[in-house]
């Protein structure tokens, strides 16, 4: 008979945790008496990270007695308590491989459905005191599970476990987690799966992504849990390609064009990628990696890149004063997740400055194709003289039936002319867009400076446009992911202090920085990055989750400890990986 043996809440706190502040709930202590049970939570009990834990599809964590003596064996402990894996109910009975998704449990006087898996990350790792943990619980199929609850009530300490209901499609809860975390993502195993009413919409989704990717293509990765900077990977390396053209565009911003130097086909780029460059400085210093978004139309014969030339840019620079047509540059394959999407959605165009570039390439590809779409391409430049690209918008926009463009000038010069040159003076805002109709269905590409594109995604937010259908593009670094970690201070990447200049040379591509591998200093890739403040993704720190999965630009790296599945070809986990030779990784 499966009986609940501890009740367990516990608010969120913060814990120090490397140097750092983590905000957590995972501490839950045992309640005396009975506890009522809400559709949302226990009395008394909270999340400190409501993306990963609580809410209705995770209202309570279930772990079993019989899962802490297998732990307690195998860590060789003896200082377990109740909650001790930030459980709500530990109980006796009901292992994670006889319990199916979507049974149905009545404890004391509440009713419970089972809903997925236990998705774990590093702060299970703080509790036990073993950063290994998230990796061990997924592995040994000893997960637990969550309940959402169908039935309000109370629940303590002693009550039977009776089993009231179960899903038509059985499949267990360690079934499941080794079907979204293990590799062999069986078709027939993940339409059975989705046949699962009770499944967690997250679950959902992921099992979704892998239906559409190549799942049983060797090297294809992990659709289900690779973050969406790192679902469309290139193969490693650079080539060299000649530049053929070089166009002054703007006061500020040269483009240029290049192609196999022996006319071969480039890789076809999609819509809004970049390419990686590898330029070599003439002082003999390690070379400079810059990510430059592909502005031209759609080509396997020349891709044009555009590039902002800063007072003291160092690439940007070399590119003007040292490059002329003719000469060879050393390219990666295009890359990059910020791509125009099909379908029949309206697509606007939101950019700034150099930003410009990536939803240019968008623009030549609607226009390219004769799309029937509503396109809005709505951008702000300083003025005329500053202002790249706009008899080449104003060509595209002819093209499209549906094609409308509205451009501010912040600081218009003498000479511009409104109605010609631009439509309005200022900054691109809520009340411009409420005024060209922006309209709420869209699909929005937004790119530009840092404090344009946080006022833009405010604007958007405040205006109810879908998160998920307002698609971001960062050209210095991404959007760091650092979960639960709070008061951090934003420095910008950095090289390293204490560079031995020894060892593999570590070179983050998007961020502009490089720094040597010392394996006494860090043990991942992942921490050099944090030690740049590099801006970085990451979960479980152990490569389970995959949310550090980032682009191989080149080099290759091991994995200790390895990762439950590999990234796809072309990738790599940061958070479990160790250069061999010198990487570019695309941070």
């Amino acid at each position: 008979m499966a009986r609940l043996l501890s009740v367990n809440v516990g608010l969120p706190r913060d814990v120090a945790w490397k140097g750092r502040t983590v905000h957590t709930a995972i501490w839950k202590d045992p309640v005396r008496g009975r506890c009522r049970v809400g559709r949302l939570n226990l009395d008394g009990d909270g999340q400190g990270d409501l993306g990963g834990h609580g809410g209705e599809q995770r209202a309570a964590f279930v772990y079993q007695i019989e899962s802490y003596r297998y732990w307690q064996e195998r860590l060789n402990r003896s200082d377990f308590v109740h909650g001790q894996f930030g459980e709500n109910l530990t109980i006796e009975g009901l292992p994670d491989d006889a319990v199916c998704i979507g049974d149905r449990y009545r404890i004391g006087s509440a009713v419970f459905e089972v809903t997925q898996p236990r998705v774990t990350c590093y702060r299970v790792g703080i509790r036990l005191n073993e950063p290994r943990m998230p990796a061990l619980l997924t592995s040994s199929g000893r997960p637990g599970f969550y309940f959402r609850v169908l039935q309000e009530g109370e629940v303590g300490a002693g009550d039977e476990i009776v089993k009231v209901g179960e899903a038509s499609e059985r499949m267990t809860v360690a079934e499941v987690n080794a079907l979204l975390y293990l590799p062999n993502h069986a078709r027939d195993r993940l339409e059975r799966a989705l046949r699962i009413e009770a499944l967690s919409p997250g679950w959902r989704a992921s099992f979704e992504a892998l239906m559409q990717s190549e799942t049983s293509a060797a090297g294809s990765g992990n659709a289900g849990l690779a973050p969406a900077a790192a679902a469309h990977p290139a193969a490693p390396g650079f080539q060299p390609l000649a530049v053929a053209a070089i166009d002054q565009e703007s006061a500020d911003v040269l483009s240029l064009s290049m192609r196999h130097p022996d006319g071969q086909p480039l890789p076809q780029a999609l819509p809004g990628q970049y390419l990686v460059l590898r330029l070599r400085r003439n002082d003999g210093g390690p070379p400079l990696f810059r990510s430059y978004s592909l502005s031209g139309p759609p080509s396997t014969e020349r891709y044009r890149i555009s590039v902002k030339i800063e007072p003291n840019g160092a690439a940007g620079n070399y590119l003007r004063e040292h490059v002329r047509p003719g000469d060879s540059l050393d390219a990666s394959s295009p890359r990059g997740s910020f791509i125009l999407h099909s379908g029949e959605r309206p697509v606007v165009l939101l950019s700034a400055g150099i930003g410009a570039t990536p939803v240019l390439a968008m623009l030549h590809a609607l226009a390219e194709a004769r799309s029937a779409r509503q396109v809005l391409w709505l951008h702000t430049a300083r003025d005329r003289q500053h202002h790249p690209f706009g008899a080449e918008v104003q060509r595209l926009m002819s093209a499209l039936s549906r094609g409308r463009s509205y451009v501010c000038y912040s600081r218009p010069g003498a000479g511009d002319r409104m109605g010609e040159d631009f439509d309005a003076p200022g900054r691109l805002s809520r009340s411009v867009l409420d005024e060209v109709g922006l309209p709420r269905e869209a699909d929005v590409y937004l790119c530009g400076p840092a404090r344009f594109m946080a006022d833009m995604k405010q604007t958007l937010a405040a205006m109810d446009m879908a998160p998920e259908r307002i698609h971001v593009e960062i050209f210095n670094g991404s959007e760091p992911r650092t979960s639960g970690v709070i008061g951090a201070p934003t420095r910008a990447p950095h090289p390293l202090m204490d560079d031995a200049n020894t060892g593999p040379l570590v070179s983050f591509a998007r961020s502009g920085i490089a720094a040597h591998w010392n394996p006494a200093a860090y043990q991942s890739i992942l921490e050099l990055a944090e030690a740049c403040d590099v801006p970085v993704r990451w979960s479980c720190r152990t490569g389970v989750c995959h949310n550090c999965e980032s682009g191989l630009v080149s080099g290759e790296v091991a994995y200790e400890p390895p990762p439950l599945d590999k990234p796809a070809d072309g990738n790599v986990l940061v958070c479990c990986s160790q250069p061999l030779r010198d990487v570019v990784i695309d941070l």
